[in-house]
């Protein structure tokens, strides 16, 4: 049997084991999630592309408020509720003939009439059966009519997730950069958006900001993130850049390298667009102790490759800037 002492030094160390698994699942989750404001596509999933044929889960760190519409409308209508035994015409029927029998034995017969109650029960249970029978058989006749609509309507809807997933390249893919595709584009039906057309200058601006905003994290440049991110993207940059400084540790990432890119969806909201390209990139990323230079995590004569969902926007046609980061 194990002492008070191995008691406690099992739990404590048990403690310790769950505490670590719990901050390093935290730190990969910090490092590997998705974070970012896509307007109000923020909370959708981004259409599948070449790049990125898998979906794409939803931004899960953002500023922008989450007023559950989005969430809803991906939430599968539920049928109506079939009645209960004590719901609907015959439970209100039957709730109405106990009532009305317990009053009758409480006030006119006494105990007396105890057993004429078991038999009026009995009476009452056979009414209401015969009433569930009939309402159950009203109802699988008026439910065999609509039944071919309702098919209908179920292929339909696959037949457009179909197409969506195998449709010819849009304006925005017909370009030719090296690297870039054509996506299928097209957001929700309950977008107030309208897609727009993306350019050559547009698709290279793209690029460049991979590679700004990789080297401007690795330099630990706030001014150049800055200049290449939304505030909000600075925030989480930020965040991770002064955990890494606490831990005494350096995120490098350099040589960076487009393999391959498309175009996810393209939009306009009020005065400011939006653009969702999906991006499969090289890069040498290691992390380094910044006191000894040595690397501790990755490695550095060997690059990793990335397939990220990048979402850019820009106000009034000026500079385009990333808005959001999704791993796909």
């Amino acid at each position: 049997m194990m002492s008070r002492t191995s008691r406690f030094a099992a739990l404590f160390a048990g403690l310790f084991l769950a505490f670590s698994m719990v901050a390093i699942d935290h730190a990969e989750a910090r490092r590997g999630g998705s974070f970012g404001s896509r307007g109000t596509r923020t909370f959708q999933s981004a259409p599948p592309t070449r790049t990125a044929p898998a979906p794409t889960a939803p931004v899960e760190r953002s500023m922008t408020p989450n007023t559950g519409v989005n969430s809803a409308a991906r939430q599968p209508q539920a049928g109506p509720q079939r009645p209960g035994f004590m719901s609907g015409f015959g439970g209100t029927m039957m709730r109405g003939l106990l009532i009305g029998g317990l009053i009758g034995l409480l006030v006119g017969q006494g105990f007396g009439g105890l057993a004429g109650m078991f038999g009026f029960l009995l009476q009452a249970l056979l009414i209401g059966g015969a009433i569930m029978l009939a309402i159950r058989f009203f109802r699988s006749q008026s439910a065999r009519g609509p039944a071919p609509a309702l098919a209908g309507a179920g292929n339909a809807q696959a037949s457009r997730f179909e197409n969506r997933g195998t449709s010819q390249p849009q304006t925005a893919g017909s370009f030719t950069i090296p690297g870039f595709g054509g996506g299928s584009g097209g957001g929700s039906p309950a977008d107030v958006s309208e897609e727009i057309t993306l350019a050559q200058t547009d698709l290279a601006a793209f690029q460049q900001l991979l590679t700004d905003v990789q080297e401007a994290f690795g330099r630990e440049d706030h001014a150049a993130l800055r200049r290449a991110t939304t505030p909000e993207m600075v925030s989480y940059f930020s965040e991770e850049l002064a955990d890494n400084a606490q831990k005494g540790l350096r995120n490098e990432v350099s040589d960076i390298t487009l393999l391959q890119a498309d175009i996810a969806e393209s939009w306009r909201e009020d005065d400011r667009d939006y653009a969702t390209a999906a991006l499969r990139y090289e890069s040498r990323d290691v992390m380094r102790e910044r006191a000894s230079g040595k690397v501790v995590e990755g490695d550095q004569d060997r690059p990793t490759e990335t397939t990220e969902l990048w979402t850019f926007t820009r106000q009034n046609g000026s500079n385009w800037k990333l808005s959001a980061i999704q791993q796909a």
